[in-house]
């Protein structure tokens, strides 16, 4: 899966955001909003996207001081200006946007949407209610997928973030969804030792559009549910954006 198209794009307040483009010909674009520490090169993302080009054209993005995008990430604190510069592009292009965010990603993408329209659908995978209930609960880590895989395996690929200040103001994505305006899918794994399931299962009751839920029998966190529980996790997000875009 090689990227047809690279580039950056301008932030209203001048931050760099680098994204590749697959171009496969369709009107519909889903946009892929990764997590912290991640990046648009990691490879589970890149394997998300592949399963998605048979249907979408598909754009991963890099969020503030992570991969080539410039600046400091701040923790949800400015990031939804870098997905409304990516949406922003996007809707000259695409009859229909999809996002689909990763953890503090996921949180993004939940303050982007319900601060301005072009999202027709989104997924929500590991999404916390807000920053300040995130449990990190380092005791209970996936050994296989969160310390072998990143150090010594193949998910050290595309890794690493430039951190900010973490002190200051964020919006509580668990007060924000009461604003959405497109349909939400949320998705979270049943082990998740970072974001407990609490956090998807109190979002999805404050969420007012058409939703759904997916708890995921032993999964973990975030992306690592497409190495875990592959067949489930995509099939979850092909089929909700099948019906939604």
């Amino acid at each position: 899966m090689s990227p047809i198209l690279s580039g950056s794009l301008k932030t209203a307040d001048n931050h760099l955001i680098h994204y590749d483009l697959y171009r496969h010909g369709y009107d519909k674009l889903v946009i892929i909003a990764h997590g912290f520490f991640n990046s648009k090169d990691a490879l589970l993302l890149r394997e998300l996207g592949q399963a998605l080009e048979d249907r979408f054209d598909v754009l991963l993005m890099d969020f503030r001081g992570h991969g080539k995008s410039g600046g400091l990430f701040y923790w949800t604190s400015k990031e939804s200006l870098d997905l409304q510069a990516v949406l922003n592009y996007a809707q000259k292009h695409y009859k229909k946007i999809g996002v689909i965010g990763f953890s503090l990603g996921a949180a993004a993408s939940i303050i982007t949407a319900s601060q301005v329209d072009g999202i027709d659908a989104m997924i929500a995978v590991s999404a916390p209610t807000e920053f300040e209930r995130i449990e990190y609960r380092f005791w209970e880590m996936d050994i296989e997928n969160d310390v072998f895989y990143n150090l010594v395996g193949e998910g050290r690929i595309g890794k690493g973030v430039r951190p900010g200040p973490f002190w200051l103001k964020k919006d509580k994505p668990i007060r924000r969804v009461e604003q959405m305006k497109c349909p939400v899918l949320y998705i979270h794994g049943e082990a998740d030792w970072l974001i407990k399931p609490w956090h998807s299962q109190e979002l999805y009751k404050r969420t007012p559009t058409p939703k759904r839920l997916a708890i995921i029998k032993n999964g973990p966190h975030a992306e690592y549910l497409i190495r875990k529980n592959k067949k489930e996790t995509i099939g979850l997000i092909r089929e909700w954006f099948q019906e939604t875009l």
